[in-house]
């Protein structure tokens, strides 16, 4: 019998359907192997299959597309009953009373929760170390970060702790950590895929996409997880027909493909090793038949800045919910006032990342700098904006590296914030963007992986989904080293979040 470690999304659910392979075996080995894993990828576990499908039935050969599948979601999604802290203290031991509108569906579709994943701190990092359970590894070398803020998502696809992920993306949150793991990362269409139920980072930036080990299975989740709004919760209007409509790619060539290259965004701290790996990529996508040409994105260069203005304005705004009172754990203040207590409990209950940001945001909203600031941020994004729909006038995709380092080592960037910051840089005018882009492994740099970017037109997943298909079958990266359990980094803390929820 195959191992069921080893089936990707579609095969596990095709060999559930024909009954080679019970829901329960698939789920225990998933289970077992995640709870003996040293990377710290998950925050909780479900103790069983009847756990993981949370009061629902077990459905075996029943046509739904992923009936029996064990997935991983990020921490930041609400389910019923499961402890969802978004890896911060303040929400430690929090248990939804409902279930988050993308998940909801997933488990609609058959997929059960395998268990919930490690990730930065209220979603902001690009590390995986502003975590309240601790940092997470990167399989491919333990010493190594996974990239964030996704990193549990992408780690435990990565190591084979589950067949496939949820997580969110708001500068770059699904796809850099699935370039720095090996693995795929979409970030569907701002708006295609609902925001109710996610604990909120950037509300104009957050969306959420799945991690899975090849370009298939990327499809059959975001099918899953898509559709029209039913909570009033933003979703797009002009999504919503079109959602049904997605495929699971089979294209072999690239035909009549224009792909453009963005030079602004190949300068400067893009590692050799990362350039050479792109550049082969794109050789090899000319071999397919596509043509590649370079753009120019010329406002893409002031992304980071601006980003670093408009998501940490909206988390000051969004976490201001997380006073003791609303929301969150209220710190002890014994006779002490309501201004104590706000401050008590934020002081204790957020990181230091998350500090930072707050701060930040706040200062950039303030009286005196709010034009000086963050109107100029929104004035570039709306730069950004046209760029891109200027450059998609001429070209079908855009690629980039989608990092311009392989994953760095553990502790190495934390005191140096610009550094931490500077790794989405190629992802962030996506976003700011709102188009859809996914990673796709494209080679190794240094024994680590490297991630090729391509993005494309808002709502052209599929054209995304069919491109990074054929170029998935020709680049043949292998990502099974990752799943060959290692020793732990010597000074990496232990693996305390699976036991800390």
């Amino acid at each position: 019998m195959t191992d069921p470690i080893s089936l990707s999304v579609v095969e596990a659910a095709s060999a559930l359907r024909r009954g080679d392979l019970s829901q329960d075996e698939l789920f225990t080995a998933y289970r077992d192997r995640a709870a003996a894993d040293d990377t710290n990828s998950f925050t909780w576990l479900a103790d069983d299959l009847q756990a993981g499908l949370g009061g629902r039935d077990a459905a075996p050969g029943t046509d739904r597309p992923l009936a029996g599948v064990p997935l991983a979601v990020k921490d930041l999604f609400c389910v019923t009953g499961v402890p969802t802290a978004s890896a911060s203290n303040l929400l430690r031991g929090y248990r939804p009373p409902y279930t988050a509108t993308a998940i909801d569906r997933l488990q609609h579709e058959g997929a059960t929760i395998l268990g919930k994943t490690n990730q930065d701190e209220f979603a902001m990092g690009s590390s995986n170390e502003n975590s309240a359970f601790g940092p997470v590894l990167n399989p491919w070398d333990r010493t190594k970060v996974p990239g964030g803020s996704s990193g549990g998502s992408a780690a435990a696809v990565a190591a084979g702790l589950a067949p496939a992920a949820i997580g969110t993306d708001t500068g770059g949150s699904v796809r850099q950590p699935a370039a720095l793991c090996g693995v795929v990362g979409l970030k569907p269409t701002y708006g295609t895929v609902s925001r109710y139920g996610m604990i909120a980072f950037a509300s104009s930036l957050d969306q959420a996409g799945p991690i899975t080990r090849n370009v298939a299975d990327a499809a059959v989740l975001f099918r899953a997880m898509t559709g029209p709004a039913d909570r009033n919760d933003m979703t797009s209007i002009g999504w919503a027909g079109q959602a049904a409509g997605i495929e699971v790619p089979s294209a072999e060539r690239l035909d009549g493909v224009r792909i453009g290259v963005p030079t602004e965004l190949l300068g400067e701290g893009v590692e050799p090793g990362v350039r050479a790996s792109f550049d082969a990529a794109l050789a090899r996508a000319e071999e397919l038949g596509a043509t590649v040409v370079p753009i120019d994105l010329p406002h893409a260069r002031h992304a980071l800045s601006a980003y670093y203005l408009l998501a940490p304005a909206e988390a000051s705004s969004n976490l201001a919910r997380f006073d003791g009172v609303r929301y969150g754990n209220r710190a002890d203040i014994g006779d002490g006032g309501l201004v104590e207590l706000y401050t008590r409990t934020r002081h204790d209950g957020f990181g230091p990342e998350v500090k930072r940001r707050i701060m930040l945001g706040t200062y950039a909203l303030s009286s005196g700098f709010y034009d000086a600031y963050y109107r100029r941020a929104q004035q570039t994004r709306t730069k950004i904006v046209e760029d891109f729909a200027a450059a998609h006038r001429d070209v079908d995709l855009i690629a980039t590296p989608t990092s311009p380092t392989v994953a760095w080592g553990l502790g190495e960037r934390t005191d140096d914030p610009v550094a931490m910051y500077q790794a989405d840089v190629t992802t962030l005018p996506q976003s700011l963007a709102g188009v859809p882009a996914i990673s796709i492994p494209c080679g190794l740099s240094d024994g680590l992986p490297v991630g090729l970017q391509l993005s494309g037109a808002a709502f052209s997943e599929q054209r995304i989904l069919d491109a990074a298909h054929a170029l998935e079958q020709v680049l043949g990266f292998d990502a099974s080293p990752a799943r060959r359990r290692g020793p732990a980094a010597p000074d990496a803390p232990a693996a305390t979040g699976k036991d800390a929820a």
